[in-house]
């Protein structure tokens, strides 16, 4: 008899475990297309066996353990990738805007310089011209207005950045504050003997939003909680507590400091990757560049014709005017780019002439300022005005097609890692379908085998009576 009740014993234990582990493969396959979802597996272990007599009886079987299929290389990998393909995205739609700034269409900023210096050379064929010298006043202005609109343009940009930071930093905040309660949840979860699987994979999921967006790094205490910093080391996630990021203003710029147990750090380029990373690199470093040439640029520009002009004489006999307004005399919070203005209001004090005393066809000075359109050079380049202006849009044609090139490369090899991620841990309808047979027929068997002992009991106890 007591062999029986073990009998029945074992078979319950069976019947529990094929029909936990049936519930799991039913999990698995609801869970098929849930992002960042790993396989949950049923450990099964034997149940101890008891001495009888001579020999050990089995007491059946367990699930000791619902394990995860999870590969922390695969893992590490993709967060790596992950920084490199957000950092790409990051500057992308940036320079895709910087091209349409800083375009080749026949309306660019060289145009209108051509346009300038051509106005000049049409002076030359008749100094006294009305015509002609209510033209270069025009093309003048028009020239600081093209100056000014990509000054306007960049400010837009700069703005824009600035206002993603923001709307990013809100979000980010939020998903290091999920991180630290995930953090405790799952410390309370496992030290209770269970497994957090769940919580496991939504925190991996937002390690790898993380990591795109911010580049961190991750490693786990000694206490297997997961702690996550900045790439220079600034921790963000520190057990179940989570730093905050905010926003300080400099100037026109917005930048970034954390904030962590009343302590306050700031976050410079060094410091952080992924998109972040991309957007501060293009706004401090590639557009500032840009920005830099243009003004050098209209300096360069401004002072040669002002050079010239104030040595040549206009219609009305008068010298030592400037034609811009002088760009080295501003004061430091004023940029260069933004004040290319015409200093001269008419059309007679345009000094096409060489000397006071000159006949009306006398265009000595106007040919000197036509000139600079080919013989000055920017600086300490070899450069013509619209030469350097054409370096600086080649500067971003360059980066454009370099960025548009590594992120086809950072893309392909986070999908392919993700495959990777996905063909190991990921639900397989296949592998579920099989071991959904296997539980099945397990449970009836087991149940076949229950009711098999129940008949020998029943048959025992009729004997008996």
């Amino acid at each position: 008899m007591t062999s029986l009740l073990n009998a029945l014993s074992s078979g319950k234990t069976s019947l529990l475990t094929n029909q936990k582990s049936l519930e799991i493969v039913g999990n698995n396959i609801s869970n098929v297309n849930t992002p960042g979802y790993s396989r949950q597996r049923a450990r099964l272990t034997d149940i101890p066996s008891i001495s009888y007599g001579n020999f050990f009886i089995g007491q059946g079987v367990t699930v000791s353990d619902v394990s995860r299929d999870y590969s922390l290389f695969i893992t590490k990998q993709l967060q790596n990738k992950t920084v490199d393909y957000g950092e790409e995205t990051g500057k992308s739609n940036i320079l895709q805007e910087l091209e349409r700034i800083f375009n080749v269409s026949e309306n660019n900023l060289a145009s209108q310089i051509n346009n300038f210096f051509d106005s000049w050379q049409s002076l030359t064929t008749n100094p006294s011209g009305q015509v002609e010298r209510d033209m270069v006043i025009q093309q003048g202005q028009l020239l600081g207005q093209s100056f000014n609109s990509i000054t306007d343009e960049l400010d837009t940009l700069e703005r824009n950045i600035n206002g993603e930071i923001t709307t990013g930093v809100a979000a980010v905040n939020e998903k290091l504050a999920e991180v630290a309660r995930l953090n405790d949840r799952i410390n309370l979860i496992e030290s209770s003997g269970q497994s957090a699987n769940a919580a496991r994979d939504q925190r991996d999921l937002l390690i790898q939003d993380l990591s795109q967006t911010l580049g961190v790094q991750t490693y786990t205490d000694n206490r297997g909680m997961l702690c996550v910093q900045l790439p220079g080391g600034i921790p963000l996630v520190t057990g179940s507590t989570a730093a905050t990021i905010s926003t300080v203003t400099s100037g026109t710029n917005v930048n970034l400091q954390v904030n962590i147990a009343g302590a306050t750090r700031a976050v410079d380029l060094d410091s952080m990757g992924g998109q972040f990373k991309g957007m501060f690199e293009m706004r401090d470093v590639f557009i500032k560049g840009l920005r830099d040439d243009l003004n050098t640029l209209a300096v360069d520009l401004t002072t040669a014709v002002n050079e010239y002009h104030v040595d040549g004489y206009g219609s009305d006999g008068e010298t030592g005017r400037l034609f811009f307004n002088d760009l080295s005399a501003l004061p430091p919070d004023q940029v260069a780019s933004r004040n290319v203005m015409v200093a001269i209001t008419d059309v007679s004090q345009v000094a096409a002439a060489g000397n006071p005393a000159a006949a009306p066809g006398d265009n000595e000075n106007a040919l000197r300022i036509a000139q600079l359109e080919t013989t000055h050079r920017v600086g300490t380049t070899n450069n013509t005005f619209d030469s350097f202006f054409s370096q600086m849009v080649a500067t971003v044609g360059v980066e454009a097609a370099r960025n548009n090139f590594a992120l086809t490369g950072a893309s392909d090899a986070v999908t392919q890692l993700q495959i990777m991620r996905d063909g190991y841990s990921g639900v397989s309808l296949e592998e579920e379908m099989i071991d959904l047979i296997q539980y099945q027929r397990g449970f009836q068997s087991s149940a076949k085998y229950l009711s098999s002992v129940d008949e020998l009991m029943t048959t025992l106890l009729q004997m008996k009576n």
